[in-house]
């Protein structure tokens, strides 16, 4: 199958932060070990999908003493007000820890137009590999625009998602530039899932219930209905110290 090409748009808000902001600390900063850097890279830029899958991943390079800056495309996420709620506590964390946040366009149509035919995929499946494209895409051209040889994505610290499908698009999109890396540390090693929840629960992020896509929140309510439980009620879950997770 010919791949898919997207027509980007170039609008995007640079949310720079305080030139003294307050140190960042936390109990999961301490006694980290630090993250060999490919290439002797100071900067990266992170590719981010929600603050829950990113918080471990931004306090695992800050205590590296890595350059950050978070760019959050993401135009699969489905509806707007999902978007928004997520793209709003990355933000929220972005800004406690002192870290810049580049907001790209939410150009859904470009995601409906590179997903068509694929609706009825399952999750893990060639619509999946579409939209990590899509997404690293936009990512590395960015990257490529403002000065990053290395990104990374914190899409695949989740152990809902297919790891090494993930790298591979990662590594395809980083090779459409010269000298760029997609960076494919794996972030759950080392407990770094654990950590992902427990950071979650202390900063009581916004608990999002399915990938993000239309077609997952679907998939989900479906899977739902038939097992007897009530379907998703987007923007009321939020992570806690006694939130249980799935």
């Amino acid at each position: 199958m010919v791949a898919k090409r997207t027509k980007y748009f170039t609008n995007y808000a640079l949310k720079t932060m305080s030139d003294n902001p307050t140190p960042y600390t936390s109990p999961t900063l301490d006694a980290r070990l630090h993250i060999p850097i490919p290439n002797g890279a100071d900067k990266v830029l992170l590719h981010s999908c929600c603050a829950p899958c990113s918080g471990e991943v931004m306090e695992a390079m800050h205590a590296s003493g890595l350059g950050i800056t978070i760019f959050f495309y993401n135009p699969n996420i489905h509806p707007k007000r999902e978007y928004e709620l997520r793209k709003d506590e990355n933000i929220k964390f972005a800004e406690k820890m002192g870290i810049p946040f580049v907001d790209a366009d939410y150009d859904a149509a470009n995601w409906f137009e590179r997903v068509k035919g694929m609706e009825w995929e399952p999750e893990r499946g060639i619509r999946c590999t579409e939209c990590f494209d899509m997404r690293f895409e936009r990512t590395a051209l960015y990257a490529h625009e403002h000065g990053f040889n290395l990104f990374t994505s914190c899409l695949g610290i989740s152990r809902w998602k297919n790891m090494e499908q993930i790298n591979g698009c990662g590594h395809r999109a980083a090779a459409r530039y010269p000298n760029m890396t997609y960076w494919d540390y794996n972030w759950r090693k080392g407990g770094g899932g654990a950590r992902m929840i427990e950071i979650s629960k202390r900063e009581e992020f916004y608990q999002q219930e399915y990938c993000g896509c239309v077609y997952s929140l679907r998939d989900t309510n479906q899977w739902r209905i038939k097992n007897g439980r009530e379907k998703i009620r987007i923007g009321e879950k939020f992570y806690s110290a006694e939130s249980t997770t799935e």
